[in-house]
């Protein structure tokens, strides 16, 4: 536990490699790959604020995330990032590109949202869906949100039950955090920023992802200066659960 009240889970030895999960999760859906991890990297597993174990920072922006998880990160680590989270591990080698020595990002975009140049977004009402209903029905909120996560995924029924066990073996996130998550899915649009990020970069994203387009990852494989694109056939939003053995091979030829 930092100074910052952020929970860390540190595992193994090695190389430094950082998990940053995505909106709503928390970093125990890294779970089933994990004993394929450990004896070959120091592993740390990572709440974002308001998730998990980690208690939610005001104001709860982009800004103060990715300033809250630097001040946790080792030196010359590796930074693993998921959907949200690959966002914050974007904005983490931007503010400190000596710290951060290389970048696997995991079914994430640079930008959450459609928009006239933005073919590859989300509804922007499908994400006011999310946060109008919330309050009133978090738990089939929740579940909706899963569900659309394994969709396009081949054994999309066991994919299903794994997030969802690992979603609800911790507490809800905040309430606010959450809130504070789906503006910067909202609003967060890092396209213009991605050519400044030095490090190598790979890109590992599922064919059938519903939420983050897989276009969306081979237009952003184009715009970092060292990139390498792994797609993942049948596969939907969480690649490591689908097919964790590729997943960390990936990692290990990295």
């Amino acid at each position: 536990m930092s100074k910052q009240s952020i929970h860390i889970e540190t595992l193994g030895e090695g190389p430094d490699i950082v998990f940053l999960h995505g909106w709503a999760m928390h970093s125990g859906v890294w779970k089933g790959i994990l004993a394929r991890l450990v004896s070959h990297y120091r592993v740390h597993l990572i709440d974002l604020p308001g998730h998990g174990l980690s208690p939610n920072q005001e104001p709860g922006d982009f800004d103060q995330v990715v300033k809250t998880i630097l001040d946790t990160l080792p030196d010359r680590c590796t930074i693993c990032g998921w959907s949200l989270g690959g966002q914050v591990a974007m904005g983490l080698a931007l503010a400190d590109p000596i710290r951060v020595k290389k970048l696997v990002l995991v079914s994430t975009t640079p930008c959450f949202v459609k928009h006239p140049d933005w073919p590859w977004g989300m509804e922007g009402s499908f994400l006011q869906f999310f946060m109008a209903n919330l309050h009133q029905n978090f738990r089939t909120t929740i579940n909706r949100f899963l569900t659309l996560q394994i969709n396009g995924g081949r054994n999309s029924a066991n994919t299903l039950a794994q997030l969802r066990e690992y979603f609800f073996e911790r507490d809800p996130p905040d309430y606010n955090a959450l809130q504070q998550g789906l503006l910067i899915l909202q609003t967060n649009d890092m396209r213009s920023k991605l050519h400044r990020i030095t490090q190598p970069v790979l890109l590992l994203h599922g064919e059938n992802d519903m939420i983050t387009h897989p276009s969306a990852a081979k237009w952003m494989s184009q715009q970092f200066n060292n990139a390498r694109l792994v797609l993942f056939p049948k596969c939907g939003h969480a690649p490591f659960i689908t097919d964790p053995e590729k997943f960390v091979a990936c990692i290990h030829e990295n």
